[in-house]
């Protein structure tokens, strides 16, 4: 073989493995853009899909885990059991923390649109009826029995992501996969502008978001100094359970208004 045709087969395996290197480069390229894509979502899929799921729902159940910050302080974790009925009909009885024992009762349009409380203990002694707005109902708490409830929560982020994008200043994200009370979820990120004048509900939440359900299933809530305010959980959530007006009754047997 001449030194000529040498030299030609050596430019021919160099081109080979500079072209197969191009291809790899650009398959890694390729990849690497799908992922980003993938990461990223579409707010208003995620509302519609929430919303359409919870116009099927006339009634639900749930463990509810609920932790907010008033007043500047983080306060203790409560879990509820909590039941709901369209239109708006809530029960609620605490089952730890520090007011195991309370059941809380709100039917929407009955006794003067008051909830009927009744803590446990020494100070359960009677039942008693407040204005869901009044200081006394509202100590310890960032929102009224009245915000309570998955509506409330899907309506509530709806309106900010969608003030967000019109404005577009969301940025809205996949963080991955996550098992959360025995459910499959996928955990979103959303981010609002830091500037607090700009008058967002937030600057940062986090979502998991369950598969199948399409709602959110918990949603951590966090401030303009990036401090959890708000920490909602739904435990072991039941849809369409048969829940009847006796679930929403004073006279329930095994209530104790």
């Amino acid at each position: 073989m001449s030194q000529r045709e040498r030299l030609k087969r050596m430019e021919n395996r160099v081109s080979t493995v500079g072209n197969i290197l191009l291809l790899s480069l650009l398959l890694v390229a390729a990849l690497s853009t799908k992922a980003k894509a993938e990461e990223k979502s579409d707010p208003e899929q995620w509302i519609g899909e929430a919303e359409a799921a919870l116009v099927q729902v006339e009634n639900y159940r749930a463990i509810f885990h609920k932790q907010e910050r008033v007043e500047g302080r983080l306060m203790e974790e409560e879990t509820v059991l909590f039941k709901f009925k369209r239109p708006f009909k809530v029960y609620m009885k605490w089952m730890k923390g520090p007011y195991k024992g309370r059941e809380l009762l709100y039917v929407e349009g009955w006794n003067n649109n008051r909830m009927m409380v009744r803590n446990s203990g020494i100070t359960g002694m009677m039942t008693v009826n407040l204005n869901p707005k009044w200081s006394l109902a509202m100590k310890g708490n960032r929102h009224p029995v009245t915000d309570s409830g998955l509506d409330h929560l899907v309506t509530l982020l709806r309106d900010h992501m969608r003030r967000g994008v019109k404005e577009k200043e969301l940025e809205f994200k996949k963080v991955g996969e996550e098992v959360l009370y025995g459910r499959r979820s996928q955990q979103v990120e959303i981010l609002s502008p830091r500037e607090k004048a700009k008058d967002y509900y937030c600057y940062r939440a986090v979502l998991n978001l369950d598969f199948e359900r399409k709602v959110p299933i918990e949603v951590q809530i966090y401030d303009w100094g990036n401090n959890l305010i708000e920490n909602y959980g739904y435990e072991d959530l039941r849809f369409n359970v048969g829940l009847r007006d006796a679930d929403f009754s004073p006279k329930n047997p095994e209530y104790s208004f």
